[in-house]
């Protein structure tokens, strides 16, 4: 069985992306040093953010993903991030490749919204490997890698900032219903507001005079 290490190597955007992407350098060692001829590599992230402390600011961010923070040692659960695969030309050894991972920030989606929230550190990720290794010297074999093959990762916070300012610099997305949408446009077009910013501040502002009054 031929024995594949996987270690990563750092983190960092792809600068000419047609959509948000990041690149994950891997260093991948055939133990053996026998000769490999591709490696069909799947690769699946997941954020572990139990292995992380929070700061206050962060923490009110949190609050939908885990919930009140004296839950937090049985909800801060794995979260998926993204699926990704590579096929690794032929090496002998030792390689370092690229794995390009594509990143959304839509903040129905639970991985961007936790990075959203974070301003600072480092996110802890852990990434699992699959796949087929294409190996042999006198015969071509097809071997699977096994499923046990993995591999930790510190991303730096403001690898993800400078990702996401790139390619949607001072925005945010919000997905709504479509019933939702157009109870919105209405709004808009009732009161002659003229940016969609103009519509969430004004019912931001009534809201809040709304919970000033009932205070009284």
């Amino acid at each position: 069985m031929t024995d594949l290490d996987f270690r990563c190597t750092g983190v960092r955007p792809e600068p000419f992306g047609a959509s948000p992407t990041l690149l994950f350098g891997l260093r991948i060692e055939e133990r053996d040093h026998l000769p490999v001829h591709a490696v069909v590599l799947r690769c699946q992230l997941r954020i572990e953010p139990a292995k992380r402390t929070y700061d206050p600011d962060e923490v009110d961010m949190l609050g939908d993903l885990f919930g009140e923070p004296d839950r937090w040692n049985s909800t801060l659960k794995p979260l998926q991030f993204a699926h990704a695969s590579i096929t690794v030309p032929a090496f002998s050894g030792t390689t370092h490749v690229d794995l390009p991972v594509p990143c959304t920030y839509d903040t129905e989606v639970a991985s961007a919204s936790y990075f959203r929230a974070l301003a600072r550190g480092e996110v802890p990720l852990l990434m699992l490997f699959s796949g087929t290794v294409f190996t042999g010297n006198d015969r071509f074999r097809a071997e699977p890698v096994p499923w046990h093959k993995e591999a930790s990762c510190l991303m730096p916070v403001a690898v993800w900032q400078e990702l996401i300012e790139a390619y949607f610099p001072n925005t945010g997305w919000l997905r709504l219903r479509k019933d939702r949408l157009d109870e919105l446009r209405r709004y808009r077009s009732a009161h002659a507001l003229p940016s969609w910013e103009r519509v969430f501040e004004d019912l931001l502002a009534t809201a809040e005079a709304a919970q000033l009054k009932g205070a009284e």
